[in-house]
Protein backbone atom coordinates (compact mmCIF):
# COMPACT_ATOMS: atom_id res chain seq x y z
CA UNK A 1 0.00 0.00 0.00
CA UNK A 2 0.95 3.07 -1.24
CA UNK A 3 0.57 6.86 0.99
CA UNK A 4 -1.87 9.39 0.14
CA UNK A 5 -1.56 11.66 -2.61
CA UNK A 6 -2.34 15.18 -1.78
CA UNK A 7 -4.56 16.85 -4.49
CA UNK A 8 -6.57 20.58 -4.33
CA UNK A 9 -9.88 21.50 -5.86
CA UNK A 10 -10.79 25.45 -6.74
CA UNK A 11 -14.00 27.05 -5.97
CA UNK A 12 -14.18 30.08 -7.94
CA UNK A 13 -17.01 32.55 -8.32
CA UNK A 14 -17.46 34.38 -11.93
CA UNK A 15 -19.78 36.43 -12.98
CA UNK A 16 -21.98 35.09 -9.44
CA UNK A 17 -21.89 31.56 -10.99
CA UNK A 18 -19.56 28.63 -9.98
CA UNK A 19 -16.86 27.80 -12.32
CA UNK A 20 -16.92 23.71 -12.97
CA UNK A 21 -14.92 21.35 -15.70
CA UNK A 22 -16.02 19.17 -17.83
CA UNK A 23 -13.32 15.99 -17.17
CA UNK A 24 -11.90 14.88 -20.44
CA UNK A 25 -10.54 12.29 -19.04
CA UNK A 26 -11.15 9.48 -16.93
CA UNK A 27 -11.84 9.02 -13.86
CA UNK A 28 -15.60 10.45 -14.76
CA UNK A 29 -14.86 11.55 -18.29
CA UNK A 30 -17.76 13.77 -18.96
CA UNK A 31 -18.64 14.61 -16.19
CA UNK A 32 -18.90 18.28 -14.37
CA UNK A 33 -16.17 18.62 -11.82
CA UNK A 34 -14.47 21.92 -9.66
CA UNK A 35 -11.09 22.45 -11.32
CA UNK A 36 -7.62 21.09 -9.34
CA UNK A 37 -5.65 18.46 -9.49
CA UNK A 38 -2.43 16.60 -7.88
CA UNK A 39 -0.23 18.84 -5.81
CA UNK A 40 3.62 18.54 -7.51
CA UNK A 41 7.04 17.76 -5.64
CA UNK A 42 8.03 20.73 -4.30
CA UNK A 43 5.32 22.70 -5.18
CA UNK A 44 2.94 24.35 -1.69
CA UNK A 45 -0.94 23.44 -1.88
CA UNK A 46 -2.28 26.88 -2.82
CA UNK A 47 0.42 27.53 -5.61
CA UNK A 48 -0.60 24.39 -6.73
CA UNK A 49 -4.31 25.32 -6.69
CA UNK A 50 -3.80 28.57 -8.43
CA UNK A 51 -2.45 26.82 -11.11
CA UNK A 52 -4.60 23.89 -12.04
CA UNK A 53 -7.45 26.96 -11.94
CA UNK A 54 -5.23 28.69 -14.35
CA UNK A 55 -4.45 25.47 -16.46
CA UNK A 56 -7.93 24.37 -16.62
CA UNK A 57 -9.91 27.76 -16.78
CA UNK A 58 -8.12 30.36 -17.81
CA UNK A 59 -8.30 32.45 -14.56
CA UNK A 60 -5.90 33.58 -12.48
CA UNK A 61 -6.74 33.48 -8.89
CA UNK A 62 -5.59 34.54 -5.60
CA UNK A 63 -6.71 31.88 -2.42
CA UNK A 64 -9.15 33.95 -0.15
CA UNK A 65 -9.35 30.90 2.11
CA UNK A 66 -9.68 27.12 2.94
CA UNK A 67 -12.75 25.76 2.90
CA UNK A 68 -12.03 22.05 3.96
CA UNK A 69 -10.12 19.01 3.93
CA UNK A 70 -11.92 15.92 2.15
CA UNK A 71 -9.54 12.17 2.82
CA UNK A 72 -12.37 9.89 2.21
CA UNK A 73 -10.38 6.62 1.47
CA UNK A 74 -12.71 6.02 -1.52
CA UNK A 75 -13.67 9.74 -3.12
CA UNK A 76 -11.18 9.19 -5.37
CA UNK A 77 -11.20 5.71 -7.72
CA UNK A 78 -7.63 5.78 -8.97
CA UNK A 79 -6.67 5.77 -4.76
CA UNK A 80 -6.47 7.65 -1.74
CA UNK A 81 -6.56 11.06 -2.09
CA UNK A 82 -6.61 13.78 0.08
CA UNK A 83 -7.86 16.83 -1.49
CA UNK A 84 -7.50 20.41 0.34
CA UNK A 85 -10.59 22.52 -1.01
CA UNK A 86 -9.53 26.36 -1.51
CA UNK A 87 -11.93 29.11 -2.34
CA UNK A 88 -10.36 31.49 -4.93
CA UNK A 89 -11.24 35.28 -5.83
CA UNK A 90 -10.67 36.18 -9.84
CA UNK A 91 -7.73 38.72 -10.51
CA UNK A 92 -7.75 38.13 -14.11
CA UNK A 93 -7.26 36.44 -17.36
CA UNK A 94 -9.84 35.22 -19.93
CA UNK A 95 -12.42 32.23 -19.72
CA UNK A 96 -11.58 29.54 -21.07
CA UNK A 97 -11.22 25.22 -21.53
CA UNK A 98 -7.30 23.88 -21.44
CA UNK A 99 -5.54 21.13 -19.82
CA UNK A 100 -7.74 18.50 -18.78
CA UNK A 101 -10.82 20.28 -19.23
CA UNK A 102 -13.05 19.48 -22.52
CA UNK A 103 -15.49 22.92 -21.66
CA UNK A 104 -15.99 25.33 -18.93
CA UNK A 105 -19.38 24.86 -17.29
CA UNK A 106 -21.19 28.19 -15.31
CA UNK A 107 -23.24 26.61 -12.34
CA UNK A 108 -26.13 28.42 -10.63
CA UNK A 109 -25.42 27.73 -7.27
CA UNK A 110 -29.07 27.06 -6.58
CA UNK A 111 -28.76 24.34 -8.77
CA UNK A 112 -25.66 22.61 -8.89
CA UNK A 113 -25.70 18.89 -10.47
CA UNK A 114 -23.56 15.82 -9.34
CA UNK A 115 -20.39 16.27 -9.53
CA UNK A 116 -17.40 14.02 -9.84
CA UNK A 117 -15.79 12.70 -7.29
CA UNK A 118 -17.10 14.41 -3.83
CA UNK A 119 -17.04 17.89 -5.32
CA UNK A 120 -21.02 18.03 -4.62
CA UNK A 121 -20.12 17.36 -1.03
CA UNK A 122 -17.28 20.32 -1.20
CA UNK A 123 -19.39 22.96 -3.19
CA UNK A 124 -22.05 22.47 -0.16
CA UNK A 125 -19.86 23.26 2.21
CA UNK A 126 -18.52 25.73 0.51
CA UNK A 127 -21.90 27.52 -0.17
CA UNK A 128 -23.10 26.90 3.36
CA UNK A 129 -19.79 28.66 4.67
CA UNK A 130 -20.64 31.69 2.36
CA UNK A 131 -24.22 31.42 3.44
CA UNK A 132 -22.98 31.73 7.30
CA UNK A 133 -20.69 34.44 6.78
CA UNK A 134 -22.62 36.41 4.65
CA UNK A 135 -25.09 36.58 7.46
CA UNK A 136 -22.17 37.32 10.12
CA UNK A 137 -23.03 33.61 11.54
CA UNK A 138 -19.71 32.31 12.77
CA UNK A 139 -19.33 28.38 11.78
CA UNK A 140 -18.69 25.80 14.42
Amino acid sequence: MSAPRVAVDGLVRYRGKLVAVLRRNPPFQGVPALPGGFVELGETCAAAVVREVREETGLRTHVAKIVGVYSDPDRDPRGHVVSIAFALRVVGGRLRGGSDAAAILLLETGRVPRLAFDHTRIVRDFLTASKRSSTGRRSP
